[in-house]
């Protein structure tokens, strides 16, 4: 079945402002709650929200075999799991509604009143119920980096790195949408020439910028998913902020890896980009050697072109970009991803999460984490108000921002954004 939704030739009657991120060739899908604190899965369209509720309900996706409830739900779990074959179908309708050559809805005024809303009349939520959260480890100039400032630069990459997409399980109740501010978490951490650990604030909260992926149900336990259908239960991708602190990962890395700092937060952009409408961007990505071994190997294009970029905003200041990046520049795909997540027989479900890892790039302006940026707090960045930064202070704001583009349309993610609080301060009992 093709993908009419992607026509580049494609206008929508409703409006478009210049540069969207959403234009109809990209229809992502989202949850939100409405003017009339009704919560409802939905698309976007420039800047109107489209009530994929009240428009099944209305019988705008008739002849697609979907539930009556489908689109009734806090969460998009259950049409992901419908697969890749109902997912385009449902963006194929969207389009075809909103082409600028269709009047049937736009000429219902009752209609567009119940469907159709402002961006400021709606409230994005968490668009899945993320059952399960796996961070990679998978650009290798993150990795190099890394490995150079804590081990020896000769062989900053551990033995493993280039044999397998490198990961570990994260924590799923912690992971927020855009808006949602965030609290420096406490810890333990080891000070510099001392041989006990103490305990309080993190001194060394920093973003990571990464993308992740929402998968469908995939397999069954003990069922390994081939390379080369990995894609096929890849329901579409988000920008994607793992906050760490990285005094307290020192300290507690060993020997079971990442733990309290990182479960504190993670944050992600409220819609998820199809890779449907990602198709126009594929890519070639880095070479890979040595050769992966036959369960990663892959033919065709299997990255994509998403350029990326981070705001620092401190409190009652002006925005700095402070990082630009590329989503191309990751060694391993999300194809290989998954495919080794798998190959044990772990099973994936829909609403599954899978995070990138830190996406750096070739040039220190790339690098997509402040431990990079500041090499290590050594070269700390000024703000707009003349303040510097070594890693992100209480009162900041994280703005990341992904978009794709070419010479016919601009498909993009919106932003995740959120400020980072102090430390969580319980109220006192009242006597």
């Amino acid at each position: 079945m093709s993908d009419t939704a992607n026509n580049p030739n494609r206008k929508s009657w409703l409006s478009v402002p210049k540069d969207s991120d959403f234009p109809i060739q990209n229809i992502p899908f989202g949850v939100f709650l409405t003017r009339d604190d009704v919560i409802t899965i939905g698309t976007r369209i420039g800047d109107t929200a489209i009530d994929l509720g009240a428009l099944h309900q209305l019988g705008y996706f008739d002849g697609i075999p979907l539930t009556d409830d489908i689109f009734l739900q806090d969460t998009l779990n259950d049409f992901i799991s419908d697969g890749k074959k109902t997912w385009r179908l449902v963006r194929n309708r969207i389009a075809e509604i909103f082409d600028a050559k269709n009047n049937t809805l736009k000429d219902n005024e009752e209609h567009c009143k119940i469907v159709l809303f402002t961006l400021d009349e709606i409230e994005m939520q968490l668009p899945v119920q993320i059952g399960d959260y796996t961070d990679f480890y998978s650009s290798k100039e993150h990795a190099t980096n890394v490995g150079t400032m804590f081990r020896d630069p000769n062989n900053a990459l551990l033995p493993n790195w280039l044999h397998i997409p490198v990961g570990y399980h994260g924590r799923s109740s912690s992971i927020v949408p855009s808006g949602i501010p965030i609290h420096r978490p406490n810890g333990q951490t080891l000070p510099a020439g001392s041989e006990e650990p103490i305990f309080g604030p993190s001194k060394l909260v920093d973003f990571e910028l990464e993308m992740a992926f929402i998968t469908t149900d995939a397999n069954h336990l003990g069922e390994p998913i081939p390379i080369e259908e990995a894609e096929d239960y890849i329901f579409g991708m988000v920008l994607f902020n793992d906050w760490s602190a990285r005094d307290i990962q020192k300290w507690e890395y060993v020997p079971l890896g990442p733990f309290l700092a990182k479960n504190f937060a993670s944050s992600i952009s409220p819609w998820i980009v199809t890779l449907d409408a990602l198709e126009p961007f594929r890519t070639e990505g880095p070479k890979q050697d040595p050769e992966p071994l036959p369960y990663l190997k892959y033919k065709g294009k299997k990255s994509f072109d998403i350029q990326l970029e981070v705001d620092i905003t401190p409190e009652n200041s002006s925005p700095l970009t402070v990082a630009k990046s590329n989503f191309k520049y990751m060694y391993w795909t999300m194809s290989q991803q998954l495919a080794h997540h798998t190959i044990n027989g772990c099973k994936v479900n829909s609403g599954d999460m899978m995070g990138s890892g830190t996406i750096s790039g070739p040039t220190p302006d790339s690098y997509g984490s402040m431990l990079e940026l500041t090499w290590r707090g050594e070269k700390p960045i000024k703000m707009m108000d003349g303040s510097e930064r070594k890693f992100i202070n209480d009162g900041d704001t994280v703005t990341m921002r992904g978009y794709c583009k070419n010479e016919n349309v601009r498909i993009g993610f919106g932003e995740v954004s959120n400020k980072l609080l102090p430390p969580f301060n319980p109220k006192k009992s009242k006597k």
